[in-house]
This record gives structure tokens, C-alpha cells and sequence, in this order.
């Protein structure tokens, strides 16, 4: 997939629930390797224990994935603590409370899943319903999105409401679609965030600055009834 032009790799290595492990991540960083320096290798595990930020380390990762659901109040030690090991990290996020917990934290890669970690159910819309608690595209804070996401009108929506990048999975990413993704998002300039108020929400631009028809419609806000706490 990096050769397609996919700038992050994560290698699940939960064997219980996934039947990942260490072995892999230490093939997926070489391999990765082999094609580019660029793309970054980032470990995704259950992280509940300091020992699995020096596995990660040791194994090559160039970053981890801590759950805001699964950490609770130690997810800034835990931050920290992979921070100061040279670790980037990617605080994975589904509620508002746990985005705000996120930031208070000072985390600066944040994605927010559709799927909630702890019931295992999917809410197609979580992370547009959140999308608002950012500063918009492009930072100082990078925002990701996924769960769920299997076509690239669901991508672009991610993408038009103010995401830096979008998370899919194998099932994704094994097949013929594959390309097709990526190239929705780099053939691809969206109307920044912060202009969602001006009255040019149906609008997206391609990299010539040429006006294009977008996917900006029904989108729900964090300010919904049923957005989860």
C-alpha cells in the first residue's frame, strides 16, 4: 500500500483478538522499509501496560495506538511516557468526553473511531458528529477518522468536515478498491474546515483550484442529541 502512496501502516498485534503479533510489526517495518523512509509503521495493540511502549520501540514501530476508553485517567502518563521513548503517538478516541480528555492531554494525533471500543458497536456518523471540537485540516493537531468506512463517498465526507487523513481497514486495503482510495484523497483538495459557515458546504476543489462536486450533505454536528458522552 505505500507504494500506492499510503502514508501510515498499522499492524495490529492483539493476538486474542486479532491473531496479530510482534513478528509481524518487526516484517511490516522492514518491508515498509524496503519501499520508503516516508510511511510510518504504527503498532496497534490493547496498550495497558508500560512494557508494551519498549515492545513497540524495540520492535521498530515508529509509533503506538493508546485507547482513550481502555486508559482512562493514565492515558497522559502513558502518552508521555512513549513520548519521551520516541514514539509518536495516535490517541484513538469515540465519545466527546474521551476527545476532550485527548486534547487536555496535549495529544497532537488524534483519530476518532466510529466503533466503540468497549460495546463493539458501530456508529457510521461518530466521527463527523465530533469532527467540530478540532481547529480545522492541517493542524497544529492531526486528525484521522475510521470504523467502518468501506467507499470513498464515506472518506470524502471524513475529509470535507475537516479530517487530516482517514483509517481503513484490510478489507479495504486487499482489495481492487485499494488504489481507488488513495487516490480519492491525494487527487483531491477539499474546502478547509473553517470555511463550512460560509455558505459553500457542497463545494470541493480538485488540486487546480477547479470547483468539483462533493459528498457535503446531511452531515450531523457534535452539538446532536444522541452524540455519545
Amino acid at each position: 500500500m505505500v507504494r500506492l502512496g499510503a502514508d501510515v501502516v498499522f499492524v495490529n498485534v492483539d493476538y486474542h483478538s486479532y491473531g496479530g503479533d510482534l513478528g509481524e510489526l518487526k516484517s511490516a517495518v522492514k518491508a515498509v522499509r524496503g519501499v520508503t523512509n516516508e510511511a510510518a509503521v504504527v503498532m496497534k495493540d490493547i496498550v495497558v501496560d508500560e512494557i508494551q511502549l519498549g515492545l513497540a520501540k524495540e520492535a521498530g514501530a515508529d509509533g503506538i495506538v493508546l485507547i482513550a476508553s481502555v486508559l482512562g485517567p493514565a492515558l497522559e502518563n502513558f502518552l508521555n511516557l512513549a513520548t519521551m521513548i520516541g514514539l509518536e503517538v495516535i490517541v484513538e478516541c469515540h465519545t466527546y468526553n474521551e476527545v476532550k480528555a485527548a486534547l487536555d492531554a496535549l495529544a497532537t494525533n488524534i483519530m476518532v473511531s466510529n466503533r466503540d471500543r468497549i460495546t463493539g458497536e458501530l456508529i457510521p456518523d461518530q466521527a463527523v458528529k465530533l469532527a467540530g471540537m478540532f481547529p480545522g485540516s492541517g493542524g497544529p493537531i492531526i486528525t484521522i477518522a475510521g470504523g467502518g468506512v468501506t467507499n470513498t463517498d464515506q472518506m470524502k465526507k471524513l475529509l470535507a468536515v475537516g479530517y487530516d487523513g482517514v483509517v481503513v481497514g484490510k478489507t479495504v486495503m486487499g482489495s481492487p478498491k485499494a488504489p481507488e482510495f488513495i487516490r480519492a484523497v491525494r487527487d483531491r483538495t477539499l474546502l478547509p474546515a473553517e470555511f463550512s459557515q460560509w455558505g459553500l458546504d457542497d463545494v470541493e476543489f480538485d488540486v487546480d483550484g477547479n470547483v468539483m462536486s462533493g459528498p457535503k450533505k446531511g452531515i450531523p454536528s457534535a452539538s446532536d442529541d444522541d452524540v455519545f458522552l
